[in-house]
C-alpha cells in the first residue's frame, strides 16, 4: 500500500495517487508494499527500496548508511497488535529514506503513531515541507507514543505492586499469584520492546547529530537543530524511565516468587504441625495395639479411658506449645 502526502504551505496533507505524481510528494509511506509498489516508487524517485530481509538486519552498518544521495535509517517501531490496546504490542523495523526534499518510509506493520502524525500534520503548521522536517515530526510522534505507553505501564505496575503484597488477604478478592506472574511477564515483554525501540531511535538521532558522518550533514542542512537536541534529550530520559521500570519489574518478580515460597512454607508448616500433634497419640495407640500376652494394663477397668485420655493430652500439649510460640 502506498500513501502519499504533499506539503501545502507548512502543512502536510494526504494526496491522491492518481492526481499527484510520486516525485511531487513530501512523504511517501509504504505499508507492506507489493513488488509493484516498490517498482513504482523506485522508478519515480530513482532510489532503491530495501527488502524486508534487509530491514531485519541488526548490524549498525545495515541499519544506517548513505547511498546514492539517500540516507537510510532503520529503527524498531512499536505498533498495537489489537487496535487501541497498548497492552498487545508488536515491534518491527521501519526504514526511513531521507532525501533533501522528501521522506520515504517502509514498514510491514501498522504503527498508530504514523496515522496520528499524518492527522496532526494536516491540521497544524509544521516544518514538514522538507524531508528532514517530516522525519523529525514523525520521530516526535513515535517518541510521544512510547512515552504514553511507559506512563500507562507505570500506573499498571503500581497497581500490580499492591496486588502482590495483598495476595495474603483471606477474603479471596486478591488475584491469584499465577495471574500476577502472567501480568509480570507481559509487563517485562512490553517494557523490553519499548526499550529496544528507544535504543534504535537514539542510535538514529545520534547519527544525525554528528554532521561529520557522511549523509548526516546533507540531511541536517534545513533541520532545526534545537528540535533534534530536544528529541535526543527526550529519548534519553525515556530510556532512563524504561530502565527504572525494568528494575521494578524484576523486584516484583522476586517479590512474587518470595510470596509463593512463603505460601508453600506455610503449607509445609501446617502439615508438619499436624504430623507432630498426632505423633504421640499414634505412639500410645501403637503400644497398646501390640499382642503380647503379659500387658497388665489390659486387665485394668479404666485402662481404655486412660489410654484415650493420654492420647488426648499428648495431642493437646504440643498444639498449645505451638500456639504459645506463635508458630501457628
Amino acid at each position: 500500500m502506498i500513501r502519499g502526502y504533499v506539503a501545502q504551505g507548512n502543512r502536510l496533507v494526504a494526496a491522491d495517487l492518481n492526481e499527484v505524481p510520486l516525485r511531487a510528494m513530501a512523504w511517501i509511506d509504504l505499508e507492506a508494499p507489493t513488488v509493484a509498489d516498490e517498482d513504482a516508487v523506485e522508478a519515480a524517485l530513482g532510489i532503491e527500496i530495501p527488502t524486508r530481509e534487509d530491514m531485519a538486519e541488526i548490524e549498525p552498518s545495515s541499519r544506517i548508511y548513505f547511498e546514492n544521495g539517500v540516507l537510510y535509517l532503520t529503527a524498531q517501531i512499536l505498533a498495537s497488535r489489537v487496535a487501541n490496546d497498548p497492552r498487545e504490542l508488536d515491534i518491527a523495523p521501519v526504514t526511513f529514506m531521507l532525501q533533501r526534499d522528501r521522506l520515504v518510509t517502509v514498514h510491514y506493520h501498522h504503527p498508530g503513531s504514523f496515522g496520528f502524525f499524518a492527522d496532526w500534520a494536516a491540521r497544524h503548521d509544521t516544518g514538514c515541507e522538507t524531508g528532514a522536517g517530516t522525519f523529525l515530526g514523525l520521530m516526535e510522534s513515535v517518541v510521544d507514543r512510547l512515552a504514553d505507553i511507559l506512563e500507562g505501564e507505570a500506573r499498571r505496575l503500581d497497581y500490580l505492586s499492591k496486588t502482590i503484597f495483598e495476595a495474603h488477604r483471606p477474603d479471596g478478592k486478591a488475584e491469584t499469584l499465577t495471574v500476577v506472574l502472567q501480568r509480570i511477564g507481559k509487563a517485562e515483554d512490553q517494557n523490553g520492546k519499548v526499550g529496544e525501540s528507544l535504543a534504535t531511535i537514539q542510535r538514529l538521532l545520534g547519527f544525525l547529530s554528528t554532521p561529520a558522518v557522511q549523509g548526516a550533514k546533507e540531511a541536517l542542512k534545513k533541520m532545526e537543530r534545537d528540535q533534534l537536541k530536544s528529541l535526543v534529550h527526550d529519548v534519553r530520559s525515556l530510556r532512563e524511565v524504561a530502565q527504572v521500570q525494568a528494575e521494578k519489574i524484576r523486584f516484583q518478580l522476586d517479590a512474587t516468587l518470595g510470596v509463593i515460597n512463603i505460601r508453600q512454607s506455610d503449607i509445609i508448616k501446617v502439615f508438619s504441625v499436624v504430623a507432630f500433634v498426632f505423633l504421640p497419640p499414634t505412639l500410645i495407640a501403637s503400644i497398646y495395639g501390640m499382642n503380647f500376652e503379659y500387658m497388665p494394663e489390659l486387665k485394668w477397668p479404666w485402662g481404655y479411658p486412660l489410654a484415650l485420655f493420654m492420647m488426648l493430652i499428648s495431642a493437646v500439649v504440643p498444639w498449645m506449645i505451638f500456639r504459645w510460640k506463635k508458630w501457628l
